[in-house]
């Protein structure tokens, strides 16, 4: 298995493996490609129950859908789900890993704190578990390239058919 470069992400791309949309060229970095932060965030709500932590527990029932037009504020030590502008979509043979900036890192923020993995074969926006680890309020503006897709080839070939095989506005 091998982290794919520029050059390489672009073979893929040409070659229908990888599909960005929306796609611009000059977001692909040596070995990443930069997606960007959409307008629609899910926030959690202040509940004083117990969240069970089993099979069957739901995101849906302790958040609300929020869409955005200028910023979201993020206080300290808060965590929102975001999703990305762009819609990934990998062959059999491909994989890949989701990770932050290290620009907005250095500030505190987090961007994918976990479930980095994304499978092969998937056609999705990929879900943000965005969390502010900084003393401070911070502003979440839509539109910002605000984290990094890795691209690896596998040994082998599988497509992920899991729960979150549609994600996408509404539906993350």
């Amino acid at each position: 298995m091998s982290i794919l470069t520029h050059d390489e992400i672009l073979k893929e791309i040409a070659a229908g493996n990888i599909r960005i949309d929306p796609f611009h060229p000059e977001c692909i970095g040596p070995a990443s490609v930069d997606l960007h932060l959409g307008n629609e965030f899910r926030v959690f709500r202040k509940v004083h129950d117990i969240v069970r932590v089993t099979p069957d527990s739901n995101y849906e029932e302790i958040t609300d859908r929020v869409l955005v037009q200028e910023h979201l504020l993020l206080m300290p030590q808060e965590t929102v789900l975001g999703i990305t502008e762009e819609k990934i979509t990998l062959s059999s043979n491909l994989c890949g890993w989701l990770e932050g900036r290290s620009r907005f890192s250095r500030l505190g923020l987090l961007v994918h704190i976990s479930a980095s993995f994304m499978q092969p074969g998937i056609e999705n926006k990929q879900c943000l578990e965005i969390s502010n680890f900084s003393p401070t309020p911070m502003a979440l503006y839509p539109g910002t390239s605000i984290c990094q897709f890795i691209f690896q080839r596998t040994i082998g070939e599988a497509k992920y058919q899991g729960k979150f095989r549609n994600q996408r506005e509404g539906n993350f």
